[in-house]
């Protein structure tokens, strides 16, 4: 069984649920934080999972080789449990597991937040090579990430602008965890994904000060899926734990509100 953290009801003003989807080295954690208290206020059903070997989450394999494969299992198999297709709302790689979901399966409606684009984590992994080539040497020897994520200091590089506060940062950046190697060489080459087979309509969000994913890619997500890309500024990738969280929680309620969901 997935750790599921499940929140509010589904009302007659918003009947469909939503299902939020955490990004590489984060959790169900990350949602439970800010946004399923506000979604649940909103009169939502809101949930959020934890990929298999993330949170409270088993695992039948080693977490190194988890794919993209599986962790589109893990969405597909808390949304079968709910009475109607969710909205699917997800964040960095966890964008790219709802584009992927998306590919074979129905939706109302999605939601990327500072989420791969669909040509892969490729240029995000190329940056990270030449802002630290050290650490991606030590990484790609020991198939291991966490220790050049979360320390303070590179936290806040990665996932956090420079007004957040330190108190914040060093909590959030205690709560990262591991997250499989495989994973990475899937969302870079292997497993990319396929637009032309995605009909849901999306809402695109990026952020000004993003340490992952830049404007440019962002824009190419929108562009990939007809649509406008929105960027919020003075906020870094972690859009759902960034203080201007509740900015970013409004807009994605309107556009469900204009969207009749």
């Amino acid at each position: 069984m997935l750790e599921v953290i499940d929140k509010g009801c589904s009302s007659e003003f918003h009947p469909i649920p939503l299902l939020f989807v955490h990004g590489a080295w984060h959790a169900a954690w990350c949602w439970d934080e800010n946004f399923l208290s506000f979604f649940a206020g909103k009169g939502y059903r809101a949930l959020a999972l934890s990929f298999r070997g993330h949170g409270n989450s088993p695992s039948d394999k080693p977490l190194r080789s988890c794919s993209v494969a599986d962790y589109v299992d893990d969405v597909r198999s808390v949304a079968d449990t709910l009475p109607t297709s969710p909205v699917v709302i997800g964040h960095s790689m966890g964008g790219l597991i709802v584009q992927k979901y998306l590919e074979s399966h129905d939706a109302p409606a999605g939601v990327l937040m500072t989420s791969m684009p669909p040509q892969g984590n490729l240029g995000s992994a190329l940056r990270w090579i030449r802002q630290h080539p050290w650490h991606f040497t030590k990484m790609a020897i020991t198939g291991k990430a966490l220790p050049y994520i979360n320390t303070p200091q590179l936290a806040r590089e990665r996932f956090f602008c420079a007004q957040t506060p330190d108190a914040l940062v060093l909590d959030y950046a205690a709560r990262l965890q591991e997250d499989s190697s495989r994973i990475g060489i899937d969302c870079a080459l292997l497993r990319l994904p396929r637009p032309k087979r995605v009909t849901t309509p999306l809402l695109v969000l990026g952020a000004d000060d993003d340490g992952a994913h830049t404007r440019k890619e962002v824009l190419a997500t929108a562009h990939a899926y007809h649509t406008e890309a929105e960027f919020f500024p003075n906020m870094g990738h972690d859009m759902m734990l960034e203080p201007g969280w509740a900015d970013v929680a409004q807009r994605i309620d309107s556009w469900l509100g204009t969207r009749g969901l």
